[in-house]
């Protein structure tokens, strides 16, 4: 039991709901559908779930293959500040590499198990999703393609845990599609790589120093950096807009619009990270929920953790208002 609890805080269980809440959110949405499965819907919710904490774990496994350590130490003394605290349970003597890839390849066959029993009942458009799926999260940070480090890993990221997740868990637990998903795992999959881009521009001068080529560091200008993130902002909400306006959504989904001070309190955190990043900030209760917040100022995290944990919130409370529509439209 302490080995499961030591690989699970190691995959960093903070960051499923990007992937939990979109996967959850397909099910209820397919429950209203003819065909539907809670048995298999819930076996594709662990799936996804295990898949995400094994590429998580794949993440740490590849980055300390290839840099070690020792570039966050040297960034640390070069005065960058940045999380430095990653494969600290190797560096530590915890554990590993080897035992890391065991992990890593124990939450992917738990994954391959689930997704194999939705194939057996849904068919093989099932199979050639998982295949993608794998192909597209062990190419994220492992070689020959490295996406992350090629200015693509947000991208991925939010196909991954929007689109292509919301799809496959729709589709295992009713067994066929609807246009209407198409409307709703779009925005859900700008707002999963939101968290992931929001991250990069924090972390772009420390990724930048280690060669990671994040889209943060391939725009290159804080301006055009910015501007994506409103773009991402922007088109999850016109995705939404857009699906009442054409009648392929009801108009109770407009009532995602509730999350929009979220959005703009994120962008404009962001703002002023860009400009003045020492400037500090205090949680507001309509933020979310923000962890041991004491305990975060203490270890000097809450410059960082006030931006990715409120546009983790943002992402929540948006896929938590459409779990409610699904049931009501």
């Amino acid at each position: 039991m302490n080995t499961i609890r030591f690989w699970l805080k190691n995959a960093r269980t903070t960051s499923l709901p990007q992937s939990l809440l979109p996967a959850v959110l397909a099910v209820c949405l397919a429950s209203q559908a003819p065909g539907f499965s809670v048995y298999l819907g819930a076996l594709a919710v662990l799936g996804v779930i295990m898949a995400h904490l094994s590429l998580n774990l794949f993440d740490d496994y590849f980055d300390y293959r290839v840099k070690g350590a020792e570039f966050r130490d040297a960034m640390a003394r070069k005065g960058f500040r940045a999380r430095i605290a990653k494969c600290h349970y190797i560096t530590s003597g915890q554990t590993t590499l080897n035992r890391l890839l065991i992990a890593c390849l124990a939450f992917g066959f738990i994954a391959l198990a689930a997704g194999s029993v939705i194939w057996w009942f849904r068919g093989g458009f099932i199979l050639w999703l998982t295949i993608a799926a794998a192909v597209l999260g062990i190419s994220y940070s492992g070689a020959p393609l490295r996406l992350s480090y090629h200015g693509l890993g947000d991208v991925v990221i939010g196909v991954m845990f929007g689109s292509l997740s919301m799809t496959g868990v729709y589709y295992a637990a009713c067994g066929h599609f609807d246009r209407s998903i198409a409307f709703i795992s779009v925005p859900v999959g700008l707002l999963v790589a939101n968290i992931v881009y929001t991250h990069s521009i924090m972390d772009y001068e420390p990724d930048r120093e280690a060669g990671k080529m994040t889209f943060a560091v391939l725009l290159k200008s804080r301006r055009r950096m910015l501007f994506c993130l409103l773009l991402l902002l922007l088109g999850s909400y016109g995705c939404i807009i857009g699906g009442v306006w054409t009648g392929y959504l009801s108009k109770y989904y407009l009532f995602t619009l509730l999350t929009v001070p979220m959005a703009v309190h994120l962008f404009y955190l962001m703002v002023v990270f860009v400009r003045q990043p020492d400037k500090k900030f205090s949680p507001r209760f309509w933020m979310g929920p923000m962890g041991d917040w004491k305990r975060i100022e203490t270890y000097r995290l809450d410059w960082f953790m006030i931006r990715w944990l409120l546009s983790r919130n943002l992402l929540s409370f948006f896929c938590l208002i459409l779990i409610v529509i699904g049931f009501l439209a």
